[in-house]
């Protein structure tokens, strides 16, 4: 392992190929972030399963990360977001647990599938949309399909208004781009902030059976106990931006797949496997979420590998990088870098793991298989509509997703 880091690519042009060389330097190996913030990025998934239980490893950046504390870190950071918001998606011990309870209810998994036949009008409609393309003429399934499913989802389970849709759009797209500069990334925050608060007042004003209407009240009336108002805005920041970005991403991704490997897609036709195991090898092949920012060791973490002992010092930055887990050798074997619906073993992490696992893991789960289905049998001779090289990537090094995908519907 070598002390000078290795630096990420902002604009995230080559995921897997980064993680590659990461994981080809250790499994725990230093990497830089952008404004040259050091992390310990870990690819083994050994190795971020014991990490990520461990009650020794912190998300909350004002308790455990020194840098972040004495102000060496601070707005002027193109990251400052991921790390800043005080919701569960940083808050540590009995914090995060006293948030994570507040959104738990709107999760459970009868409520997950209560959302189904909702799930399924949605991608009918769409499709009915997608259906009036003339022949021949291609269409972006990623704005068109990816991207509109899980948004007008989560949309409705948070009560936010049709007003709202477009600036929260582009604030989220905003979060997500790490290639942005320090200033573009704190007026995205800005007037994300604005928009959420605005939301807060809407649904203040007009109260509904949504979950932001829930969470009003458990501030209102709890006088501010159980949820303070800038806990309130960032809880739906965390929500409704985590609650579709990586749906939309795998969603990309799967169909992606599918459409350059067909050999993949008649396992499904054939009825060999099934959609769940086509949405569980995406999920691994291409994590959604590629490297997650922030977590800080709480005292001196030593951890074996296989070159030997590494040491994350306290208050260490520390990335998650669950695209490279997701690939493990030591986990799949030789196969690891290929995509395939049929293998036994799909084991991952896209949706985090420990205290911090994704809440909206089944409604993903369950609006991936229900979209990925229709999409396939409505289309069944899909193709792409240009060459993979030229559909470009997110400009991110977390979201692992097209730029577009570009498709012919016909044969």
């Amino acid at each position: 392992m070598t002390d000078t880091p290795l630096v990420l690519d902002p604009t995230g042009a080559d995921i897997q190929g980064e993680s590659a060389r990461i994981r080809a330097r250790g499994p725990v190996t230093l990497v830089e972030l952008p404004g040259e913030v050091r992390a310990w990025a870990i690819t083994d998934q050994d190795i971020l399963h014991t990490l990520l239980r461990d009650p020794r490893v912190s998300k909350d950046a004002r308790q455990h990360w020194p840098d972040f504390i004495s102000g060496k870190v601070g707005a002027d950071w193109p990251l400052y977001t991921w790390v800043a918001v005080t919701n569960m998606f940083t808050a540590y011990g009995q914090d995060h647990t006293r948030l994570r309870k507040l959104v738990q209810p709107a999760f459970t998994g009868r409520r997950t599938q209560a959302m189904r036949p909702r799930v399924e009008g949605l991608a009918a409609d769409l499709l009915d949309q997608l259906a009036q393309t003339p022949p021949g003429q291609p269409v972006d399934l990623r704005e068109n399909y990816c991207y509109p499913l899980p948004i007008a989802v989560i949309s409705e389970l948070m009560g936010v208004p049709d007003t709202l849709h477009p600036g929260l759009r582009a604030c989220v797209d905003g979060i997500f781009d790490t290639s942005l500069t320090a200033e573009q990334a704190m007026a995205n925050f800005v007037e994300m902030q604005r928009i959420l608060r605005e939301l807060v007042a809407y649904r203040r004003d007009n109260p509904g059976d949504d979950m932001t209407s829930v969470l009003i009240t458990h501030r209102d009336e709890d006088d501010g106990s159980s949820l303070t108002e800038q806990e309130l805005v960032d809880t739906l920041l965390l929500v409704i931006s985590a609650g579709h970005e990586t749906t939309v991403n795998l969603l990309d991704q799967a169909i992606y797949l599918l459409l350059t490997q067909p050999e993949q897609y008649a396992k499904v036709v054939a009825g060999t496997v099934t959609w769940n195991e086509v949405v569980e090898e995406a999920l691994r092949f291409e994590a959604p979420v590629a490297h997650l920012p922030l977590r800080y060791a709480v005292e001196d973490l030593d951890i074996d590998t296989p070159a030997g002992p590494v040491r994350i010092g306290r208050g260490e930055a520390i990335l998650a990088s669950y695209a490279a887990a997701g690939r493990d050798p030591k986990v799949h074997g030789d196969t690891a870098d290929e995509f395939d619906i049929a293998r036994e073993v799909k084991s991952h992490m896209a949706f985090g793991y420990g205290a911090h696992l994704c809440l909206g893991a089944p409604l993903a789960r369950l609006e991936a298989h229900i979209a990925l289905s229709a999409l396939f049998e409505r289309f069944p001779n899909m193709r792409l509509a240009k060459d993979p090289a030229e559909l470009g990537t997110t400009s991110s090094f977390i979201s692992n997703g097209h730029a577009s995908l570009p498709v012919y519907l016909d044969s």
